[in-house]
């Protein structure tokens, strides 16, 4: 029985068309491209190390590495690496940037040129600046009879790590234009990574905050991932069989069902061993990782996803082909119901806080739902909400009058802290006991008011 193969299960009949009485569903968008990738597990994958995040100077090493000022990693109109391979197009939205606007930094083209000769500013022009009259001033501070200018620098300068200008590993790790693709039904491998088995898949039912979003921009399937768990922890499941192989101690059969998306491929049970990728010098996943560190089960759920939407026929699918996709949809192919959009644009504060109670029990969603953010805006710099990013929603709080939506950052961190957030403790019903979880924590989890999240996030979308 071992080389039997797991067969599909049955597709449930789709529920029926149905949205909130009040606020009518809108139109699913045509192509969307949410992504930003998580610049701790970025910087861990470039490094090859595993680094102390508790540790104040950690954020300077992040910086350092990804050459960008901390406020400015989540917002794409700064040219931000963690939005690698993509662009804002006119309306505000990511849009996939053509190969050929990809440019792969190399040692040589990084030397930065003396800038010793500058005695004056007409010796400017030796490294590009022409028109001294046009330059953009970035910044201007006047001290002590010192004027300090800054200026932004012109191409022979700018030689720093942008969404288009990639080192070759970062390009390799984040964009589907890397290395690593071997050839049809072969198996595809990062370069300084290798498949290995590093855990148990599932010993218990998921949890939502097991999902950790690692160096690829699937935060739309990551916070799928978590809003199932949350609201459907029991449909999180796999079948197992023996392998035949020696080396593999079994196969997952995942259940994954075709929804009219662009990333999307027939309904099918898909087979994957518990092998994911490992960096061979940290030991560290490159993708995805588990909250619980004896589980593994979000490294091989983003695996099948993987295997899934390519129509790979290896256990090594291409994992860069996960970079950027549809939350809502995403919820859909894994729990087998409808997706439903509701823009921020077209509701008011109250409509938005009443879907997600119309989603919920006891504070807590019944239904996964996810949000996320625009391409761009003016606040999110400063604010720790990423731009183009999705988030899992939890649930709903009502606190001294004011109308909390609770959501969760796939990364597991980098929460906002301030007036428009709750700060204490919450508890959401299940099954069997109150769960209360720390807003204070930093977990990723964070309650935000409705009118700052109709502000910040450009759309939610739900899984019934």
């Amino acid at each position: 029985m071992a080389d039997q193969p797991l067969v599909d299960r049955p597709i449930d009949p789709p529920p029926p068309v149905a949205a909130d009485a009040e606020t009518p569903a809108d139109p699913p968008p045509e192509n969307l491209y949410i992504g930003a990738i998580n610049p701790r597990a970025l910087t861990e994958a470039i490094l090859g190390k595993k680094i102390d995040w508790s540790d104040p100077a950690s954020t300077k090493i992040m910086t350092d590495t990804l050459e960008t000022n901390y406020n400015e990693l989540f917002d794409m109109k700064f040219n931000s690496p963690i939005f690698a391979g993509l662009k804002l197009d006119p309306n505000n939205m990511a849009v996939p940037a053509p190969r050929e606007q990809m440019r792969i930094l190399t040692p040589e083209n990084r030397v930065t040129p003396s800038l010793g000769a500058i005695r004056n500013l007409g010796d400017l022009k030796t490294v590009g600046i022409d028109d001294l009259a046009s330059v953009e001033v970035n910044h201007a501070v006047a001290n002590n009879g010192k004027l300090t200018l800054s200026l932004e620098a012109p191409p022979v300068l700018n030689n720093k790590i942008t969404n288009t200008s990639l080192t070759q590993k970062i390009f390799d790790i984040a964009t589907t234009f890397g290395a690593g693709l071997q050839g049809p039904n072969v198996g595809w491998t990062l370069p300084g990574t290798t498949w290995r088995d590093m855990g148990t898949m599932l010993s218990t039912a998921a949890d939502y905050d097991d999902p950790i979003q690692g160096s690829i921009a699937d935060c739309w399937l990551i916070s799928a991932m978590a809003a199932v768990a949350w609201a459907d922890p029991y449909s999180i499941v796999h079948r197992n069989r023996p392998g035949s192989d020696v080396e593999t101690d079994s196969i997952n059969g995942i259940q994954f069902y075709s929804k009219p998306t662009g990333r999307n491929a027939p309904t099918k049970m898909i087979e994957v061993t518990d092998k994911t990728l490992v960096d061979n010098q940290s030991l560290r996943p490159p993708y995805s990782r588990c909250e619980d560190r004896g589980e593994i089960w979000p490294q091989v759920y983003e695996k099948a996803f993987a295997k899934w939407s390519t129509q790979d026929t290896t256990d090594q699918p291409n994992m860069t082909s996960l970079a950027y996709g549809d939350p809502g949809w995403a919820m859909a192919q894994i729990n087998n119901k409808t997706a439903y959009y509701y823009y921020t644009d077209s509701s008011t504060p109250d409509q938005l806080w009443g879907i997600v109670r119309g989603n919920s029990v006891s504070y807590r969603t019944i239904n996964p739902m996810t949000a996320w953010t625009y391409g761009s805006g003016p606040d999110y710099d400063g604010s720790n909400i990423v731009a183009n990013h999705a988030y899992t929603i939890l649930g709903w709080a009502n606190r001294s009058g004011k109308e909390y939506i609770v959501l969760r950052n796939p990364w597991g961190y980098h929460e906002p802290h301030g007036l428009n957030t709750y700060q204490g403790l919450l508890q959401f019903f299940d099954s069997s006991f109150w769960l209360p979880i720390d807003m204070i924590k930093e977990d990723g989890v964070f309650a935000l008011e409705a009118p700052s999240f109709k502000y910040y996030f450009a759309a939610m979308a739900v899984a019934k």
